[in-house]
Protein backbone atom coordinates (compact mmCIF):
# COMPACT_ATOMS: atom_id res chain seq x y z
CA UNK A 1 0.00 0.00 0.00
CA UNK A 2 2.91 2.08 0.96
CA UNK A 3 4.79 1.25 -2.14
CA UNK A 4 1.56 2.02 -4.38
CA UNK A 5 0.68 5.66 -2.70
CA UNK A 6 4.82 6.07 -3.74
CA UNK A 7 4.40 4.90 -6.85
CA UNK A 8 1.58 7.82 -7.05
CA UNK A 9 3.53 10.96 -6.04
CA UNK A 10 6.25 10.31 -8.21
CA UNK A 11 4.10 9.63 -11.38
CA UNK A 12 2.79 13.17 -10.72
CA UNK A 13 -0.20 12.64 -8.08
CA UNK A 14 -3.46 12.17 -7.81
CA UNK A 15 -4.44 14.88 -10.91
CA UNK A 16 -2.50 12.10 -13.32
CA UNK A 17 -4.06 9.39 -11.83
CA UNK A 18 -7.55 10.54 -12.68
CA UNK A 19 -6.44 12.15 -16.34
CA UNK A 20 -4.91 8.13 -17.03
CA UNK A 21 -7.10 6.35 -19.29
CA UNK A 22 -9.20 3.19 -17.14
CA UNK A 23 -7.24 -0.19 -18.04
CA UNK A 24 -10.92 -1.53 -17.90
CA UNK A 25 -12.71 0.88 -20.27
CA UNK A 26 -11.28 1.52 -23.26
CA UNK A 27 -11.32 6.05 -24.04
CA UNK A 28 -14.31 5.64 -26.66
CA UNK A 29 -16.50 3.85 -23.70
CA UNK A 30 -15.60 6.12 -21.56
CA UNK A 31 -16.58 9.24 -23.81
CA UNK A 32 -19.69 7.61 -24.88
CA UNK A 33 -20.57 7.44 -21.18
CA UNK A 34 -19.74 10.99 -20.22
CA UNK A 35 -21.73 12.12 -23.59
CA UNK A 36 -24.58 10.16 -22.86
CA UNK A 37 -24.24 10.49 -18.71
CA UNK A 38 -24.46 14.61 -19.87
CA UNK A 39 -27.66 14.50 -21.97
CA UNK A 40 -28.89 12.69 -19.05
CA UNK A 41 -28.45 14.78 -16.59
CA UNK A 42 -29.18 17.94 -18.78
CA UNK A 43 -32.69 16.43 -19.30
CA UNK A 44 -33.57 15.99 -15.74
CA UNK A 45 -32.07 19.10 -14.71
CA UNK A 46 -34.06 21.06 -16.77
CA UNK A 47 -37.04 18.94 -16.76
CA UNK A 48 -36.58 19.95 -12.86
CA UNK A 49 -36.15 23.59 -13.80
CA UNK A 50 -39.43 23.61 -15.97
CA UNK A 51 -41.15 21.68 -13.08
CA UNK A 52 -40.81 24.48 -10.89
CA UNK A 53 -41.93 27.04 -13.14
CA UNK A 54 -45.42 26.77 -13.26
CA UNK A 55 -48.61 28.10 -11.77
CA UNK A 56 -49.27 24.84 -10.03
CA UNK A 57 -45.91 24.50 -8.28
CA UNK A 58 -46.01 28.28 -7.52
CA UNK A 59 -49.34 27.83 -5.95
CA UNK A 60 -48.93 24.17 -4.37
CA UNK A 61 -48.44 25.79 -0.67
CA UNK A 62 -50.85 27.43 1.03
CA UNK A 63 -49.40 30.71 2.01
CA UNK A 64 -48.99 31.39 -2.01
CA UNK A 65 -52.49 29.59 -3.02
CA UNK A 66 -54.45 31.36 -0.02
CA UNK A 67 -52.98 34.85 -0.12
CA UNK A 68 -51.29 36.04 -3.85
CA UNK A 69 -52.96 33.72 -5.75
CA UNK A 70 -56.56 34.63 -4.76
CA UNK A 71 -55.75 38.33 -5.66
CA UNK A 72 -54.33 37.87 -8.80
CA UNK A 73 -57.41 35.91 -9.93
CA UNK A 74 -59.25 39.24 -9.42
CA UNK A 75 -56.79 40.86 -11.98
CA UNK A 76 -56.83 41.33 -15.85
CA UNK A 77 -53.31 39.32 -15.92
CA UNK A 78 -55.10 35.93 -14.80
CA UNK A 79 -58.58 37.12 -16.91
CA UNK A 80 -59.12 39.17 -19.93
CA UNK A 81 -61.51 39.57 -23.22
CA UNK A 82 -58.56 37.98 -24.99
CA UNK A 83 -57.98 34.82 -22.50
CA UNK A 84 -53.87 35.90 -22.32
CA UNK A 85 -52.82 34.89 -19.16
CA UNK A 86 -49.73 36.02 -17.34
CA UNK A 87 -48.49 33.57 -14.89
CA UNK A 88 -46.51 33.84 -11.98
CA UNK A 89 -43.25 32.71 -13.55
CA UNK A 90 -44.51 35.32 -16.28
CA UNK A 91 -43.87 38.06 -13.52
CA UNK A 92 -41.04 36.71 -11.47
CA UNK A 93 -38.75 34.38 -12.96
CA UNK A 94 -36.66 35.64 -16.12
CA UNK A 95 -36.38 34.16 -19.43
CA UNK A 96 -32.72 34.22 -20.10
CA UNK A 97 -31.05 30.70 -19.01
CA UNK A 98 -28.84 32.84 -16.79
CA UNK A 99 -30.90 35.31 -15.10
CA UNK A 100 -33.47 32.28 -14.31
CA UNK A 101 -30.84 30.38 -12.48
CA UNK A 102 -29.74 32.93 -10.37
CA UNK A 103 -33.69 33.87 -9.28
CA UNK A 104 -33.87 30.73 -9.01
CA UNK A 105 -31.07 30.18 -6.40
CA UNK A 106 -32.02 33.36 -5.01
CA UNK A 107 -35.44 31.77 -4.15
CA UNK A 108 -34.11 28.15 -2.93
CA UNK A 109 -33.33 30.12 0.31
CA UNK A 110 -36.99 31.71 0.55
CA UNK A 111 -37.78 27.73 1.40
CA UNK A 112 -36.13 28.89 4.48
CA UNK A 113 -39.60 30.72 5.31
CA UNK A 114 -41.44 28.08 4.62
CA UNK A 115 -39.58 26.13 7.01
CA UNK A 116 -39.68 28.01 10.18
CA UNK A 117 -43.16 29.54 9.04
CA UNK A 118 -42.61 33.31 8.74
CA UNK A 119 -45.61 33.74 6.96
CA UNK A 120 -47.64 30.43 7.17
CA UNK A 121 -50.76 32.52 8.42
CA UNK A 122 -52.86 35.30 6.87
CA UNK A 123 -51.67 37.22 9.84
CA UNK A 124 -47.81 36.77 9.30
CA UNK A 125 -48.57 37.04 5.91
CA UNK A 126 -49.73 40.35 6.02
CA UNK A 127 -47.15 41.60 8.36
CA UNK A 128 -44.28 40.61 6.02
CA UNK A 129 -46.13 41.67 3.05
CA UNK A 130 -44.17 45.44 2.87
CA UNK A 131 -40.87 43.74 2.92
CA UNK A 132 -41.82 41.33 0.30
CA UNK A 133 -43.56 43.96 -1.81
CA UNK A 134 -40.08 45.91 -1.37
CA UNK A 135 -37.92 42.91 -2.37
CA UNK A 136 -39.39 42.28 -5.46
CA UNK A 137 -40.05 45.88 -6.47
CA UNK A 138 -36.36 46.58 -5.63
CA UNK A 139 -35.30 43.19 -7.60
CA UNK A 140 -37.77 44.18 -10.87
CA UNK A 141 -36.09 47.67 -11.00
CA UNK A 142 -33.20 46.55 -10.49
CA UNK A 143 -33.61 44.63 -13.68
CA UNK A 144 -35.62 47.61 -15.41
CA UNK A 145 -38.90 45.68 -15.81
CA UNK A 146 -37.19 42.67 -17.76
CA UNK A 147 -40.35 40.52 -17.42
CA UNK A 148 -42.93 43.27 -17.92
CA UNK A 149 -41.56 43.71 -21.23
CA UNK A 150 -42.04 39.97 -22.61
CA UNK A 151 -45.43 41.00 -23.07
CA UNK A 152 -45.66 44.51 -23.09
CA UNK A 153 -43.61 47.53 -24.87
CA UNK A 154 -43.26 50.75 -25.35
CA UNK A 155 -43.01 50.52 -28.93
CA UNK A 156 -45.68 48.34 -29.85
CA UNK A 157 -48.29 50.28 -27.94
CA UNK A 158 -51.24 52.47 -29.81
CA UNK A 159 -51.20 55.73 -28.15
CA UNK A 160 -54.31 56.79 -29.49
CA UNK A 161 -56.38 54.08 -27.74
CA UNK A 162 -54.89 54.85 -24.60
CA UNK A 163 -57.08 57.54 -22.31
CA UNK A 164 -55.26 61.04 -22.62
CA UNK A 165 -53.48 60.24 -18.96
CA UNK A 166 -51.58 57.09 -19.61
CA UNK A 167 -51.04 58.32 -23.04
CA UNK A 168 -49.32 61.43 -20.71
CA UNK A 169 -47.88 59.14 -18.22
CA UNK A 170 -46.57 56.67 -20.73
CA UNK A 171 -44.80 59.29 -22.51
CA UNK A 172 -42.94 60.91 -19.59
CA UNK A 173 -41.79 57.42 -18.55
CA UNK A 174 -40.14 57.14 -22.09
CA UNK A 175 -38.79 60.47 -21.74
CA UNK A 176 -37.60 59.62 -18.32
CA UNK A 177 -35.87 56.08 -18.89
CA UNK A 178 -38.83 54.45 -16.05
CA UNK A 179 -39.77 51.21 -16.76
CA UNK A 180 -43.03 49.83 -15.50
CA UNK A 181 -42.60 48.76 -12.23
CA UNK A 182 -42.01 52.60 -11.53
CA UNK A 183 -45.35 53.14 -11.62
CA UNK A 184 -47.41 49.89 -11.94
CA UNK A 185 -46.91 48.47 -8.32
CA UNK A 186 -49.81 46.51 -6.92
CA UNK A 187 -51.90 45.36 -10.47
CA UNK A 188 -51.73 41.82 -9.64
CA UNK A 189 -51.43 41.62 -6.16
CA UNK A 190 -52.55 43.48 -3.32
CA UNK A 191 -50.80 46.72 -2.17
CA UNK A 192 -49.36 46.47 1.25
CA UNK A 193 -51.17 49.03 3.68
CA UNK A 194 -47.87 50.61 4.83
CA UNK A 195 -47.60 51.72 0.77
CA UNK A 196 -48.10 55.30 -0.01
CA UNK A 197 -47.70 56.70 -3.59
CA UNK A 198 -46.75 59.86 -2.19
CA UNK A 199 -43.52 58.58 -0.81
CA UNK A 200 -42.04 57.84 -4.20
Amino acid sequence: METEGKDVKEKGGWWRVLGRPSARWSLGALLAAGFFGGIAFWGGFNTALEATNSLEFCTSCHEMRDTVYQEYKQTIHYQNRTGVRATCPDCHVPRDWTHKIARKMKASFEIWGKITGVVDTPEKFEANRMRLASDEWARMQAAKSRECFNCHNFAAMSPEKQKASAQRFHKRAQDEGKTCIDCHKGIAHKLPKEYHEDDE
